[in-house]
């Protein structure tokens, strides 16, 4: 079986592409021969350069879709699984949910924008190109949410949950790297850190943690942002504006987040809408409960009270509510909670069913 993966950008700190390192390892092991399709990739992964000219981002866009629709008609590889919203594509992975719930939800006006037409453009033809096979979702809230506006696609959907590797995100690495990163970061022995993990912060709700952590009751709570955003500045400021910035720590991207996951207490993902991140799933699987809210796939693996809680976005007074309920519970209970909920979301798992889908695709002979 050959088969392309697309991903326009393929950075070791993207969703999607963890999603892929962990799939191609099982993958090539049942015999799979993967190509990564991108702009431009790092690591040692065999690609496909799809590199045209652009300028702007909806050239960009459109140039990166035309050059993969060649790829697909040239008839090289037997299946074609994109993670972009490429029509022709065999088998789309909605890693980024659905573009048109997330122009609702954000509130942003957006009908005058050249990019988010297109988008809107391409998202609808996508899924009613007769090309189509099957539509990975990781997690029902986006399937639902497919189905919903776009009923064609209703029977393609499958639900294959992200994958996280146990063995490298465990309980363990408290004992490892605990006491040398909060020693490092000078956090205090007792001082309860809520950890957040991820890029493009407005959508991910770090004004909402923010403003969260200075109605908190919870003495000396401190928040800990790791990741890139290219406004970080606002949110400093807005830190100091609250008079906390002392207790918010702004640690950029880092290439290796255990030591993090290990260092925190709690695990915050106030986003205002996220299909399923892994991030979430990390932070489980080393033992950390989850505060996250309802337009967040991860909510689905989340029982309130057992291993985290859950809460509407954009709700400072709730989501400072919810962490201090989950600091005043027993956290060894909601750690064991935490690592058990995910236990069998294993790269294996994914794999398997990955080619339980692949193989019914062919045998289908679309």
């Amino acid at each position: 079986m050959k088969l392309a993966i697309v991903r326009q950008r393929y950075t070791p700190f993207g969703g999607a592409e963890r999603f892929v390192a962990r799939a191609l390892d099982a993958l090539r092991a049942q015999g799979v021969t993967v190509d990564i399709v991108a702009r431009h990739w790092q690591g040692d992964s065999q690609g496909v350069v799809c590199n045209p000219f652009f300028l702007g981002r909806t050239w960009r866009d459109w140039g990166f879709a035309r050059c993969v629709q060649k790829l697909i008609e040239s008839g090289r590889y037997d299946l074609v699984q994109s993670h972009e919203r490429i029509p022709g594509c065999h088998i789309y992975r909605a890693g980024d949910g659905v573009h048109a719930t997330w122009l609702e939800l954000s509130g942003k006006p957006w009908r005058f924008s050249l990019w988010h037409r297109y988008t809107l453009a391409a998202e609808s033809t996508l899924f009613r190109h007769p090309d189509l096979q099957a539509v990975i979702c990781n997690s029902r809230m986006v399937a639902d949410d497919i189905a919903r506006r776009f009923p064609v696609a209703a029977g393609k959907l499958e639900i294959i949950y992200n994958a996280v590797d146990g063995a490298h995100f465990h309980p363990g690495l408290r004992a490892e790297h605990r006491h040398a990163v909060r020693t490092k970061f000078g956090a205090g022995k007792g001082a309860p850190v809520i950890l957040f993990v991820g890029a493009g912060f407005e959508r991910k709700g770090v004004a909402t943690l923010i403003e969260a952590l200075v109605r908190m009751t919870t003495p000396g709570a401190e928040a800990w942002i790791v990741g890139r955003d290219k406004h970080r500045a606002r949110y400093q400021r807005l830190a100091e504006r609250l008079g906390i910035a002392g207790r918010v720590r702004f640690l950029g991207p880092q290439t290796d987040v255990r030591p993090f996951y290990a260092a925190a207490d709690l695990f915050c993902l106030p986003t205002i809408y996220d299909p399923l991140p892994n991030a979430a799933l990390e932070a489980l699987a080393c033992g950390l409960p989850v505060v996250t809210t309802e337009t967040c796939g991860a909510a689905e693996l989340i029982r309130p009270k057992g291993n985290g809680a859950i809460c509407v976005a954009r709700d400072p007074a709730a989501l400072a509510a919810r962490l201090d309920e989950l600091l005043g519970l027993d956290q060894r209970t909601l750690s064991e909670n935490a690592r058990e909920s995910v236990a069998g979301l294993t790269p294996e798992a994914m794999a398997e069913r990955l080619l339980a889908l692949y193989r019914r695709i062919l045998l289908g002979a679309f």
